[in-house]
């Protein structure tokens, strides 16, 4: 595995290589992109990215959770949480390791 991580920086530079917008303009697209997916994740929508994959949000229940170290039992409070599945697509380019 890479200690690698793709930054909204390095996002917006792509956008500007690839599209041709200036990099203001650029940053703007990846910011706007980011929110309107953040803004419908907090509404409890899908969003989902043909040939990548659906971002949701599920509600877990509360339960009763273990200490691993010391065996004393912990309540967990009930809670959402953001899941992603990746579309058979991605599983497919991940597990072979192809570019786009």
């Amino acid at each position: 595995m890479s200690d690698k991580t793709l930054t909204r920086m390095e996002l917006s530079e792509a956008v500007f290589r690839e599209v041709g917008l200036s990099r203001n303009e650029s940053a703007e697209l990846v910011e706007t992109v980011l929110s309107l997916m953040s803004d419908a994740l907090v509404r409890g929508e899908q969003v989902k990215i043909s040939s990548f994959g659906t971002f949701s949000v599920r509600d877990k229940n509360a339960r009763i959770g273990r200490n691993p170290k010391t065996g004393e039992e912990v309540p967990i409070t009930r809670r959402r949480v953001l899941t992603f599945r990746p579309s058979h697509l991605m599983k497919e380019r991940v597990s072979t390791g192809k570019r786009a």
